[in-house]
């Protein structure tokens, strides 16, 4: 029997050589198995960054190309369906638009699904409702109409065409709108953008006025043309008859036509594409804050809502201004007398000029009426005229009204009062506007009252006076023919058709805000000042230039149309040449009657001019020839002669 001592001993040095045994392989293996775990470890880790980076790729792939497809897909929407709504076609070319409808419908629906997947942070309210309009649409897709519905009105609302045309309809429009916001963020020249999104709208309406639902009898390519350049550019001008010669849908397209030119193209694109997705690039956001002239990009959303808004909201209180005006006047039906009020309040406002009554505002029927629909047709083009930046000012100017209303009644004095609640541009715009249209209405009164408003009664011939001193400045309404004007007032218009609205509005000529820094720059002159001051403002030299070079170059530029026109039309009257070219230059669409004698290439040189006049020549040019880093040489000062 092993003594119990020995037992220990031989425990612990069985032990001790165990784990000595144990502790020697340890030694040997752990740094083995550690150097292959961490290259196990860091294999692992390369494969799924490289997985991860391939997977990135293959994604940014794939929604690249989904979103030229989908653009494809839109711009295919777009043209199906104008081609369905504007042509008469067979069962089978029915059957081909809707099923490319269809196939834009589908990869519309995987649009949005791939979307609410990856692109979430990026979506706006406004885009879920488009987007959910979009995934109600499959569900007719999937199910067909079942004979006994759970709920048949809202059944009969997704399987309806009424339904699916307007939600693939306004999802194209959007991507459409996406991609072109999308473009100003690769730094293209703005006067390209501007000019090319004129050029587009331009094409598209005059091909869209073609088909065979716009028009009674058809329109040929150049009168088309003709009349969709003078809508994109609220000119006003046209060669054949509105009234006689377009349906209820051909009124409707030229009144969005009217309606783009007169907001300008660039803010509803910029509008949809900043309400459904706020993506877009800083400089693109730059580029739209400059052509609407609001004050920070925070604010750039609010400000392209509140233009709209408002365009909308005056327009729609116009339109039933008018309605009611001429509620006992015209013998027209109720749906004549809808499209008839909205046609001419967009018109008005939009200080375009067309007029879908057979006379136009020179009917007699409301010439001998009570005059309250021209003093409506006033109001709107004064509004429409006024400028974009200058309603901006009188919103914030309303919002700090209340705002201090608000601080009064809770006692809070912390909020700091600006310097200047109106900008310098309201008050000199406003200021010249009113002193341009009472001088105006008074001379036009002094000229006329003997003349064509002879036999008018004294109420008549002021609201005539006033309505006048409005239409040459760009509107183009005509109320007493300007065939029967006296010489001075002829001039008198041409004078008015040369100054036109107000900066960034739907009005044309050089602007009020031109002509008034012009006058204050001459009096700077005669005075002897070194400076161009107006409402304890000094005026900046930089726009002094601009003023002076868009004076000197509306001037040389009529002189050459005015010349080519004449060497074109050697048997019209010159005087009517004349008048017809200012009226084209400066978008206004006012004429002595000659338009419809116009050859081809006359009505090509009005279109040309018309299109400049809205663009502004000095602003294209500008853009195309200005050099950002311009190469400045110091030369030594010298004197020219000016007597």
């Amino acid at each position: 029997m092993i003594p119990g001592n020995d037992i220990k001993e031989r425990l612990i040095e069985l032990f001790d050589h165990n784990f000595s045994w144990v502790k020697e392989t340890f030694t040997h293996v752990w740094p083995i198995v550690r150097h292959e775990s961490k290259e196990l470890i860091r294999g692992i880790t390369v494969r799924f960054k490289k997985f991860k980076l391939h997977f990135a790729t293959t994604l940014k792939i794939a929604a690249g190309t989904l979103d030229v497809i989908t653009l494809i897909a839109a711009l295919l929407c777009i043209v199906s369906l104008v081609i369905y709504i504007g042509f008469d076609h067979s069962s089978t070319e029915t059957s081909l638009i809707r099923r490319l409808l269809h196939i834009s419908q589908i990869i519309f629906i995987c649009n949005v699904i791939y979307e609410l997947t990856f692109k979430r942070k990026d979506m706006r309210a406004i885009k879920w409702i488009v987007d959910v309009g979009v995934l109600l649409s499959f569900i007719p897709l999937i199910f067909p109409n079942p004979e006994h519905p759970w709920f048949p009105f809202i059944s009969n609302i997704l399987y309806s065409r009424w339904f699916l045309f307007p939600v693939i309809g306004a999802f194209s429009i959007v991507r459409t709108c996406f991609f072109i916001i999308k473009i100003l963020g690769k730094r293209t020249n703005p006067a390209i953008i501007l000019s090319g999104s004129f050029i587009f709208f331009i094409l598209a309406g005059s091909f869209l006025l073609m088909m065979p639902r716009c028009t009674y009898n058809g329109i040929g390519f150049i009168d088309s043309l003709f009349i969709s350049t003078s809508a994109v550019c609220i000119t006003g001008l046209t060669p054949v008859d509105i009234a006689s010669n377009f349906t209820p849908f051909g009124l409707l397209i030229l009144g969005l036509l009217i309606q783009i030119g007169g907001l300008g193209v660039m803010t509803f694109t910029s509008f949809f594409a900043l309400s459904f997705s706020g993506n877009t690039s800083i400089y693109s956001q730059l580029m739209v804050k400059d052509m609407i002239y609001t004050k920070s990009i925070n604010s750039l959303l609010p400000t392209l809502l509140y233009i709209l808004s408002f365009t909308l909201v005056v327009e729609a209180i116009g339109a039933v201004a008018i309605f009611f005006s001429v509620d006992d006047i015209l013998p027209m039906t109720f749906r004549d007398k809808l499209i008839f009020s909205s046609f001419h309040s967009v018109s008005a406002f939009c200080n375009a000029g067309f007029s879908n009554l057979q006379g136009g505002l020179s009917n007699e029927l409301l010439m001998n009426s009570n005059q309250l629909i021209y003093i409506i047709a006033s109001a709107l083009i004064f509004a429409g005229g006024i400028g974009f930046p200058i309603l901006v000012n009188f919103k914030d100017a309303l919002m700090r009204h209340a705002r201090r209303f608000i601080n009064i009644i809770l006692h809070n004095n912390s909020e700091r009062e600006p310097v200047h609640l109106y900008d310098m541009n309201t008050k000199l715009t406003l200021a010249t506007t009113v002193i341009i249209t009472i001088v105006s209405s008074v001379l036009f009164y002094l000229f006329e009252h003997n003349n064509t408003l002879e036999h008018m009664s004294l109420y008549d011939q002021i609201v005539q006076s006033v309505f006048n001193s409005f239409v040459p400045r760009s509107s183009g309404f005509a109320s007493v023919n300007p065939v029967n004007f006296l010489t001075i007032t002829t001039l008198m218009m041409v004078v008015l058709m040369w100054i036109g609205g107000a900066s960034q509005s739907t009005a044309g000529g050089i602007k009020v805000n031109t002509f008034a820094t012009m006058l204050l720059y001459l009096k700077a002159i005669v005075k002897g000042d070194d400076r161009v001051t107006v409402f304890k403002r000094t005026i900046s030299p930089g726009s002094i230039r601009r003023a002076n070079g868009v004076i000197a170059i509306s001037i040389l530029s009529y002189i050459v149309f005015a010349m080519i026109l004449i060497l074109l039309e050697p048997d019209l009257p010159v005087k009517g040449v004349l008048y017809e070219m200012v009226s084209a230059l400066f978008t206004v669409g006012s004429s002595l009657g000659i338009t419809p004698d116009l050859s081809v290439y006359s009505k090509l040189l009005i279109c040309v001019a018309m299109f400049l006049g809205r663009v502004g020549l000095l602003s294209l040019l500008t853009g195309l020839f200005s050099s950002e880093t311009g190469n400045f040489k110091n030369y030594p000062v010298d004197n020219v002669i000016i007597n």
